[in-house]
C-alpha cells in the first residue's frame, strides 16, 4: 500500500493537535507534525520536525526532505489585537510564511491546505458563502486575505483554502485558552462577566474541523471552503447555552455592545457560515454546541 505523506504545520496548536490526532493512527498516512521550537504534546507517538514556518531556508529544507503529498498549514499569529499592534509579526506569519509554503509546494508538487477565517468578511451582510467578496476591518484579517491571494494568484492548482469561525476544544499545553471554557470556568465560579450581544460567530469544534481539513486532503479538494459549526449565534447565546447545558447561573453575566470595549481591532459584527459545499463536497457534518459540549464532557 502506498502511504500518502501529510505534513501538518502548527501541530502544537489546538487544531493541528487534533489532526495530528486523528491522523497518526491510519495505517494509510506518513505523518510528520512540525512546529516551532519543541513538540510540547504529553504524549508524542509521531514523527515530529520543529519547523519555523517564517524561515524560507527551513520551509525549504523540511519539505525538499520530506515531499509530502499534502501540507495542511494550520500556523498562524491569530490574536486580532495583538496583530494590530504588531503588523510586521502578523505579516510575516501570515503571509511571508504561506508564500515559503507555497512555493516549496510547488517545488515538490505538494497539495497545499491553508487555513483562514471568517474574518475576511466585514460581518453585514452574514452568514456567508465561499464565493462571498471579503472585505477584511482589522490587520490580521488583511494578513489572512492576503494568504488568499497570494495563493489563489499563483496559478498552482493544487491549494485549497479552508475558512473557519472560533474553534475550542481540549488540548495539551496551549498557549491560549478559548471563549468556551473561559465562559465555563466564570459560570461556575460565578465570576462577574461581561459580553458582548452584538457580535454573532458559529463556534466549530476543534475535532469537526480536523475532519474538514483531511477531507479536504483525502478528496484531493480544490478552492474555498467554509468549515465552521452548523449555527450562527450571538457570543451572548453562546455563554447563555453553555449555562443552560450545565445547570449554571448566567446572573453573573452583563450584556454589553462591542463599542465599549474599546477593542484595538475592529471585528465583524456578524458572520456565520453557509456550510452546504463543505456537507455537499466533503461530507462535512459538524455537531451543534451541544452536541460538541456532551462531546467534551465524555473526553474527561
Amino acid at each position: 500500500m502506498d502511504k500518502k505523506t501529510i505534513l501538518v504545520t502548527g501541530s502544537n496548536g489546538l487544531l493541528g493537535q487534533k489532526i495530528v490526532n486523528q491522523l497518526k493512527e491510519r495505517e494509510d498516512i506518513y505523518l510528520i507534525a512540525t512546529s516551532k521550537g519543541e513538540n510540547r504534546r504529553l504524549v508524542q507517538d509521531f514523527n515530529y520536525e520543529s519547523l519555523d514556518i517564517t524561515s524560507a531556508k527551513e520551509v525549504k529544507e523540511i519539505l525538499t526532505k520530506h515531499k509530502p503529498n499534502v501540507v495542511i498549514n494550520t500556523a498562524a499569529m491569530t490574536n486580532v489585537d495583538a496583530c494590530e499592534d504588531h503588523q510586521e509579526e502578523c505579516w510575516d506569519i501570515n503571509v511571508n510564511a504561506v508564500d515559503y509554503l507555497l512555493k516549496s509546494c510547488i517545488n515538490n508538487d505538494s497539495h497545499l491546505i491553508h487555513l483562514s477565517t471568517d474574518f475576511v468578511f466585514d460581518g453585514e451582510n452574514g452568514p456567508y458563502i465561499e464565493t462571498d467578496k471579503p472585505n477584511p476591518l482589522s490587520y490580521y484579517a488583511k494578513s489572512k486575505l492576503a494568504s488568499e491571494e497570494l495563493i489563489e494568484q499563483s496559478g498552482y492548482e493544487k491549494t485549497a483554502v479552508a475558512r473557519t469561525i472560533i474553534v475550542f476544544g481540549t488540548g495539551d499545553k496551549l498557549s491560549r485558552g478559548n471563549l468556551i471554557f473561559w465562559a465555563k470556568g466564570a459560570l461556575e465560579k460565578q465570576s462577574p462577566i461581561n459580553v458582548v450581544d452584538d457580535q454573532y460567530r458559529a463556534p466549530t469544534l476543534a475535532e469537526d474541523l480536523a475532519k474538514g481539513c483531511i477531507a479536504i486532503a483525502n478528496k484531493e479538494a480544490k478552492g474555498i471552503y467554509h468549515l465552521s459549526g452548523p449555527e450562527t449565534m450571538s457570543i451572548l447565546e453562546i455563554v447563555e447555552r453553555i449555562g443552560k447545558h450545565y445547570n449554571l447561573s448566567t446572573e453573573c453575566v452583563t450584556p454589553i455592545k462591542t463599542a465599549t470595549l474599546n477593542q484595538t481591532a475592529a471585528r465583524p459584527p456578524r458572520t456565520g457560515f453557509i456550510i452546504d459545499k463543505a456537507k455537499r463536497e466533503l461530507d462535512y457534518n459538524p455537531m451543534t454546541l451541544e452536541e460538541s459540549l456532551e462531546f467534551l464532557d465524555n473526553q474527561k
